[in-house]
Protein backbone atom coordinates (compact mmCIF):
# COMPACT_ATOMS: atom_id res chain seq x y z
CA UNK A 1 0.00 0.00 0.00
CA UNK A 2 1.42 3.70 -1.12
CA UNK A 3 -0.32 5.27 2.08
CA UNK A 4 0.85 8.74 0.38
CA UNK A 5 -0.56 8.43 -3.37
CA UNK A 6 -3.92 7.18 -1.54
CA UNK A 7 -3.20 10.11 0.58
CA UNK A 8 -3.50 12.21 -2.69
CA UNK A 9 -5.96 10.50 -3.96
CA UNK A 10 -8.09 11.37 -1.17
CA UNK A 11 -7.22 15.30 -1.16
CA UNK A 12 -8.40 14.90 -4.86
CA UNK A 13 -11.81 13.34 -4.06
CA UNK A 14 -11.51 9.95 -3.59
CA UNK A 15 -13.62 8.27 -1.01
CA UNK A 16 -13.40 5.00 0.97
CA UNK A 17 -16.12 2.64 0.67
CA UNK A 18 -16.82 -0.50 2.66
CA UNK A 19 -16.57 -1.92 -0.72
CA UNK A 20 -12.69 -1.36 -1.15
CA UNK A 21 -10.17 -3.74 0.49
CA UNK A 22 -9.23 -1.83 3.81
CA UNK A 23 -7.11 -4.42 5.11
CA UNK A 24 -3.75 -3.14 4.36
CA UNK A 25 -4.25 -0.29 6.76
CA UNK A 26 -3.81 -2.50 9.27
CA UNK A 27 0.24 -3.80 8.30
CA UNK A 28 1.35 -0.85 5.86
CA UNK A 29 4.09 1.24 7.24
CA UNK A 30 3.42 3.31 10.07
CA UNK A 31 5.81 6.07 9.38
CA UNK A 32 4.04 6.49 5.81
CA UNK A 33 0.24 6.02 7.18
CA UNK A 34 0.59 8.87 9.80
CA UNK A 35 2.30 11.27 7.12
CA UNK A 36 -0.45 10.90 4.40
CA UNK A 37 -3.15 10.94 7.06
CA UNK A 38 -1.84 14.53 7.97
CA UNK A 39 -1.51 15.35 4.36
CA UNK A 40 -4.99 14.70 4.36
CA UNK A 41 -5.50 16.72 7.36
CA UNK A 42 -4.29 19.84 6.09
CA UNK A 43 -5.76 19.87 3.09
CA UNK A 44 -8.79 18.80 3.65
CA UNK A 45 -9.42 19.89 7.16
CA UNK A 46 -6.40 22.88 8.04
CA UNK A 47 -4.93 24.53 10.75
CA UNK A 48 -7.49 25.00 13.09
CA UNK A 49 -8.11 23.02 16.07
CA UNK A 50 -11.35 22.20 17.44
CA UNK A 51 -11.35 22.14 21.24
CA UNK A 52 -14.17 20.91 23.90
CA UNK A 53 -14.60 20.66 27.44
CA UNK A 54 -17.46 18.70 28.95
CA UNK A 55 -19.52 18.82 32.72
CA UNK A 56 -20.86 15.68 34.30
CA UNK A 57 -23.85 16.86 34.79
CA UNK A 58 -25.68 14.04 36.67
CA UNK A 59 -22.94 11.03 36.94
CA UNK A 60 -23.62 7.18 37.97
CA UNK A 61 -26.28 4.76 38.45
CA UNK A 62 -26.65 4.45 34.71
CA UNK A 63 -29.50 2.09 33.80
CA UNK A 64 -27.38 0.71 30.97
CA UNK A 65 -24.53 -2.44 30.73
CA UNK A 66 -22.02 -0.88 28.98
CA UNK A 67 -18.74 -2.85 29.85
CA UNK A 68 -16.31 -0.51 29.72
CA UNK A 69 -18.43 2.43 32.04
CA UNK A 70 -17.77 3.30 35.44
CA UNK A 71 -21.05 5.09 35.53
CA UNK A 72 -23.41 1.39 34.88
CA UNK A 73 -25.24 0.69 37.88
CA UNK A 74 -24.20 -3.03 36.48
CA UNK A 75 -20.61 -2.50 37.57
CA UNK A 76 -19.17 -2.32 41.24
CA UNK A 77 -16.61 0.95 41.13
CA UNK A 78 -15.95 4.17 42.47
CA UNK A 79 -18.30 6.30 40.30
CA UNK A 80 -19.16 9.77 41.75
CA UNK A 81 -22.39 9.63 41.98
CA UNK A 82 -24.71 12.89 41.71
CA UNK A 83 -27.80 14.43 40.46
CA UNK A 84 -28.05 17.22 37.53
CA UNK A 85 -25.37 19.87 38.82
CA UNK A 86 -27.41 23.26 39.79
CA UNK A 87 -28.11 25.37 36.74
CA UNK A 88 -24.99 27.77 38.74
CA UNK A 89 -22.50 25.32 38.65
CA UNK A 90 -23.42 24.54 34.97
CA UNK A 91 -23.65 28.25 33.88
CA UNK A 92 -19.65 29.25 35.71
CA UNK A 93 -18.48 26.12 34.23
CA UNK A 94 -18.88 27.22 30.50
CA UNK A 95 -17.96 30.82 31.30
CA UNK A 96 -14.88 29.69 32.83
CA UNK A 97 -13.98 27.60 29.94
CA UNK A 98 -15.18 30.29 27.41
CA UNK A 99 -12.84 32.81 29.05
CA UNK A 100 -10.02 29.84 28.42
CA UNK A 101 -10.41 29.95 24.70
CA UNK A 102 -12.45 26.93 24.17
CA UNK A 103 -14.40 26.38 21.24
CA UNK A 104 -17.51 24.48 22.74
CA UNK A 105 -18.86 22.81 26.06
CA UNK A 106 -21.08 20.28 26.55
CA UNK A 107 -23.64 19.08 29.61
CA UNK A 108 -23.05 15.06 29.93
CA UNK A 109 -25.54 13.02 31.53
CA UNK A 110 -25.18 9.46 32.63
CA UNK A 111 -28.57 7.29 32.09
CA UNK A 112 -30.84 6.14 29.08
CA UNK A 113 -32.30 9.52 29.15
CA UNK A 114 -33.11 12.59 30.97
CA UNK A 115 -35.97 12.92 33.55
CA UNK A 116 -38.72 15.61 32.69
CA UNK A 117 -37.61 17.41 35.36
CA UNK A 118 -33.91 17.47 34.67
CA UNK A 119 -34.69 18.27 30.71
CA UNK A 120 -36.89 21.43 31.55
CA UNK A 121 -33.58 22.29 34.14
CA UNK A 122 -31.17 21.43 31.43
CA UNK A 123 -33.44 23.30 28.90
CA UNK A 124 -33.09 26.36 30.95
CA UNK A 125 -29.73 26.36 31.88
CA UNK A 126 -29.19 26.19 27.85
CA UNK A 127 -31.16 29.66 27.50
CA UNK A 128 -29.14 31.50 29.50
CA UNK A 129 -25.71 30.38 28.13
CA UNK A 130 -27.01 31.00 25.04
CA UNK A 131 -28.61 34.60 26.63
CA UNK A 132 -25.33 35.47 28.13
CA UNK A 133 -22.26 33.53 26.49
CA UNK A 134 -20.76 32.59 23.67
CA UNK A 135 -19.24 29.36 23.96
CA UNK A 136 -20.73 27.35 21.20
CA UNK A 137 -23.11 24.41 23.45
CA UNK A 138 -23.52 20.96 23.33
CA UNK A 139 -25.42 18.07 25.05
CA UNK A 140 -24.52 14.12 25.45
CA UNK A 141 -27.91 13.54 27.31
CA UNK A 142 -28.66 9.43 25.69
CA UNK A 143 -31.46 8.70 23.76
CA UNK A 144 -34.11 11.96 22.92
CA UNK A 145 -37.08 11.94 20.76
CA UNK A 146 -37.29 14.79 17.85
CA UNK A 147 -39.77 16.92 20.06
CA UNK A 148 -36.36 16.66 22.75
CA UNK A 149 -33.99 17.67 20.27
CA UNK A 150 -35.88 20.68 18.53
CA UNK A 151 -36.23 22.28 21.94
CA UNK A 152 -32.21 22.04 22.68
CA UNK A 153 -31.94 23.29 19.54
CA UNK A 154 -33.96 26.24 19.88
CA UNK A 155 -32.60 26.49 23.17
CA UNK A 156 -28.82 27.35 21.96
CA UNK A 157 -27.28 23.93 21.44
CA UNK A 158 -25.22 23.74 17.94
CA UNK A 159 -24.56 20.07 18.10
CA UNK A 160 -25.61 16.35 20.07
CA UNK A 161 -23.20 14.08 20.95
CA UNK A 162 -23.86 9.98 20.68
CA UNK A 163 -21.06 7.57 20.53
CA UNK A 164 -21.88 4.36 18.35
CA UNK A 165 -18.74 2.98 20.57
CA UNK A 166 -17.71 0.88 17.82
CA UNK A 167 -18.38 -1.45 15.03
CA UNK A 168 -21.84 -3.25 14.50
CA UNK A 169 -20.41 -6.69 14.67
CA UNK A 170 -18.74 -5.54 18.13
CA UNK A 171 -21.62 -3.73 19.79
CA UNK A 172 -23.78 -6.93 21.52
CA UNK A 173 -20.35 -7.43 23.19
CA UNK A 174 -20.56 -4.62 24.54
CA UNK A 175 -23.86 -3.60 25.64
CA UNK A 176 -27.43 -5.18 25.58
CA UNK A 177 -29.42 -2.75 27.25
CA UNK A 178 -29.48 -1.08 23.75
CA UNK A 179 -28.96 -1.77 20.94
CA UNK A 180 -26.85 -0.41 17.79
CA UNK A 181 -29.91 0.54 15.45
CA UNK A 182 -31.00 2.86 18.74
CA UNK A 183 -27.88 4.66 18.47
CA UNK A 184 -28.18 5.17 14.66
CA UNK A 185 -31.43 6.21 14.86
CA UNK A 186 -30.71 8.77 17.82
CA UNK A 187 -28.37 10.10 15.56
CA UNK A 188 -31.07 10.39 12.41
CA UNK A 189 -32.77 12.09 14.63
CA UNK A 190 -30.32 14.91 15.61
CA UNK A 191 -29.55 15.08 11.92
CA UNK A 192 -32.96 15.27 10.58
CA UNK A 193 -32.86 18.59 13.28
CA UNK A 194 -30.34 20.38 11.67
CA UNK A 195 -27.90 19.63 14.23
CA UNK A 196 -23.84 18.29 13.70
CA UNK A 197 -23.54 15.04 15.45
CA UNK A 198 -20.17 14.24 17.25
CA UNK A 199 -20.25 10.38 17.48
CA UNK A 200 -17.21 7.93 17.81
CA UNK A 201 -16.12 5.07 19.85
CA UNK A 202 -13.55 3.35 21.93
CA UNK A 203 -10.62 1.07 21.15
CA UNK A 204 -9.25 -1.30 23.24
CA UNK A 205 -12.36 -3.31 24.31
CA UNK A 206 -11.55 -6.27 22.97
CA UNK A 207 -12.41 -5.59 19.21
CA UNK A 208 -10.51 -6.41 16.09
CA UNK A 209 -8.76 -4.09 13.51
CA UNK A 210 -11.62 -5.34 11.21
CA UNK A 211 -14.02 -3.91 14.02
CA UNK A 212 -12.53 -0.87 14.03
CA UNK A 213 -12.15 0.11 10.41
CA UNK A 214 -16.25 -1.14 10.19
CA UNK A 215 -16.69 1.42 12.78
CA UNK A 216 -14.46 4.04 10.55
CA UNK A 217 -16.81 3.57 7.90
CA UNK A 218 -19.73 3.69 9.16
CA UNK A 219 -19.37 6.65 11.06
CA UNK A 220 -18.12 8.00 7.02
CA UNK A 221 -21.54 6.52 6.01
CA UNK A 222 -23.53 8.85 8.89
CA UNK A 223 -21.92 12.43 7.57
CA UNK A 224 -20.48 12.66 11.24
CA UNK A 225 -18.69 15.78 11.07
CA UNK A 226 -16.97 15.19 14.63
CA UNK A 227 -15.47 11.78 15.51
CA UNK A 228 -13.80 11.16 18.78
CA UNK A 229 -11.41 8.38 19.56
CA UNK A 230 -11.32 7.45 23.02
CA UNK A 231 -8.68 4.42 24.29
CA UNK A 232 -9.73 2.44 26.93
CA UNK A 233 -8.14 3.16 30.19
CA UNK A 234 -9.45 -0.56 32.10
CA UNK A 235 -11.36 0.44 34.98
CA UNK A 236 -11.31 -1.75 38.09
CA UNK A 237 -15.07 -3.45 39.12
CA UNK A 238 -15.94 -2.90 35.24
CA UNK A 239 -16.14 -6.10 32.96
CA UNK A 240 -13.66 -5.22 30.77
CA UNK A 241 -11.08 -4.07 34.07
CA UNK A 242 -8.45 -6.88 32.85
CA UNK A 243 -7.60 -5.52 29.51
CA UNK A 244 -4.06 -4.69 28.30
CA UNK A 245 -3.70 -1.44 27.78
CA UNK A 246 -3.60 -0.10 24.10
CA UNK A 247 -0.25 0.59 22.62
CA UNK A 248 0.51 4.10 21.19
CA UNK A 249 1.41 2.82 18.23
CA UNK A 250 -1.62 1.12 17.50
CA UNK A 251 -3.85 4.65 18.76
CA UNK A 252 -1.62 6.77 16.02
CA UNK A 253 -2.51 3.73 13.54
CA UNK A 254 -6.26 4.22 14.12
CA UNK A 255 -6.22 7.94 14.54
CA UNK A 256 -4.75 7.72 10.93
CA UNK A 257 -7.14 5.32 9.79
CA UNK A 258 -10.05 6.99 10.54
CA UNK A 259 -8.76 10.45 9.09
CA UNK A 260 -8.09 8.49 5.32
CA UNK A 261 -12.22 7.18 5.84
CA UNK A 262 -13.70 10.42 6.85
CA UNK A 263 -11.19 12.63 5.74
CA UNK A 264 -13.07 15.94 5.80
CA UNK A 265 -14.40 15.22 9.69
CA UNK A 266 -12.54 16.57 12.69
CA UNK A 267 -10.97 13.28 14.30
CA UNK A 268 -10.89 14.29 17.73
CA UNK A 269 -8.33 13.20 20.48
CA UNK A 270 -10.66 12.21 23.61
CA UNK A 271 -9.79 9.44 26.74
CA UNK A 272 -7.00 7.41 27.37
CA UNK A 273 -4.57 10.45 26.60
CA UNK A 274 -2.01 9.26 29.44
CA UNK A 275 -1.62 5.72 27.55
CA UNK A 276 0.48 8.43 25.25
CA UNK A 277 3.78 10.59 25.44
CA UNK A 278 3.77 14.27 26.03
CA UNK A 279 -0.46 13.46 26.05
CA UNK A 280 -0.87 12.58 23.03
CA UNK A 281 1.23 15.25 20.81
CA UNK A 282 1.92 13.13 18.24
CA UNK A 283 -2.12 12.48 17.20
CA UNK A 284 -2.11 15.64 15.98
CA UNK A 285 0.72 14.61 13.10
CA UNK A 286 -1.24 11.80 12.66
CA UNK A 287 -4.58 12.58 11.53
CA UNK A 288 -6.15 14.61 14.69
CA UNK A 289 -7.98 17.83 14.02
CA UNK A 290 -9.63 18.13 17.34
CA UNK A 291 -9.60 17.48 21.15
CA UNK A 292 -11.50 17.11 24.49
CA UNK A 293 -9.06 19.31 26.82
CA UNK A 294 -9.41 20.37 30.42
CA UNK A 295 -9.73 18.28 33.85
CA UNK A 296 -11.64 15.54 33.82
CA UNK A 297 -11.14 11.51 34.58
CA UNK A 298 -10.60 10.21 31.51
CA UNK A 299 -8.18 12.71 30.20
CA UNK A 300 -5.90 13.28 33.11
CA UNK A 301 -2.90 15.23 33.05
CA UNK A 302 -4.67 17.84 30.32
CA UNK A 303 -5.38 21.25 30.97
CA UNK A 304 -7.20 23.49 28.45
CA UNK A 305 -3.78 25.72 28.89
CA UNK A 306 -1.04 23.02 28.51
CA UNK A 307 -3.32 21.83 25.29
CA UNK A 308 -3.18 25.19 23.99
CA UNK A 309 0.89 25.66 24.31
CA UNK A 310 0.95 22.13 22.94
CA UNK A 311 -0.81 23.09 19.66
CA UNK A 312 0.62 25.69 19.42
CA UNK A 313 3.97 24.51 19.26
CA UNK A 314 3.24 22.54 16.29
CA UNK A 315 1.90 25.71 14.60
CA UNK A 316 -2.02 24.79 15.04
CA UNK A 317 -4.55 27.16 14.81
CA UNK A 318 -6.60 27.33 18.25
CA UNK A 319 -8.59 30.74 17.99
CA UNK A 320 -12.02 30.04 18.78
CA UNK A 321 -14.47 30.63 15.53
CA UNK A 322 -17.18 32.43 17.76
CA UNK A 323 -14.42 35.35 18.44
CA UNK A 324 -14.11 36.53 14.68
CA UNK A 325 -16.51 38.37 12.73
CA UNK A 326 -18.38 35.75 10.52
CA UNK A 327 -16.30 36.95 7.52
CA UNK A 328 -12.94 35.76 9.22
CA UNK A 329 -14.51 32.33 10.25
CA UNK A 330 -12.64 29.44 8.90
CA UNK A 331 -14.28 26.64 7.16
CA UNK A 332 -13.97 23.68 8.82
CA UNK A 333 -15.94 20.81 9.08
CA UNK A 334 -16.62 20.63 12.61
CA UNK A 335 -17.72 24.57 12.54
CA UNK A 336 -21.05 24.62 13.30
CA UNK A 337 -23.20 27.79 11.54
CA UNK A 338 -22.50 29.59 14.81
CA UNK A 339 -25.57 31.93 15.04
CA UNK A 340 -27.69 31.91 18.18
CA UNK A 341 -30.93 31.12 18.40
CA UNK A 342 -33.83 33.82 18.94
CA UNK A 343 -35.81 32.40 21.93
Amino acid sequence: MNSIALADEIIAGRRLVKEDDLSAFVTTDLDALRQGADRIRKALVGEKVDLCTIISGISGKCSENCRFCAQSAFHHTDCAEHGLLSSEEIFNAAKANEEEGVDRFSIVNSGRKPRPEDFERIISVLEKMNRELKIELCCSLGFLTAEQLHRLHRAGITSIHCNIETSRRNFPNICTTHTFEDKLENIRLAQAEGLCVCSGGIIGMGETWEDRIDMAVTLSELGIQSIPINSLMPIPGTPLEHLPRLTEEDILRTIAIFRYINPEANIRLAGGRALMKDNGIETFTSGASASITGNMLTTSGSTIAGDRRMLESLGRNITPDWTLPEKERADYPYRLKGEKHEQ
